[in-house]
């Protein structure tokens, strides 16, 4: 397995769980209709899935920018810019 399949994985792993930490902090808050500590307690399983969910999405995104040699358009200038674009473009 290549590098573009864990970044693609990875980042839909922490998409996964940012839905799923945003749909149990929003169903109990519903099902409550209040407040209380089951609900801050939902809360705070949802703000660690969200920050887990959001290290994962910014990793899958460097794995593809690394895979797909991205990286290298960061540090050209001018005309090695234009090229590299081009045979990228071209593919």
């Amino acid at each position: 397995m290549n590098l573009l399949f864990w970044g693609l994985t990875i980042s839909m792993l922490g998409k996964v769980l940012l839905t799923i930490g945003v749909l149990i902090a929003h169903t109990e808050l519903a099902h409550e209709r209040k407040i209380d500590k089951l609900v801050l307690k939902s809360f705070r399983i949802e703000h660690s899935l969200t920050i887990a969910g959001l290290f994962f999405i910014v990793a899958g995104y460097a794995m593809e920018i690394y895979f797909y040699d991205f990286v290298s358009m960061l540090t050209c200038f001018g005309s090695d810019c234009a090229l590299s674009a081009a045979a990228f473009l071209s593919q």
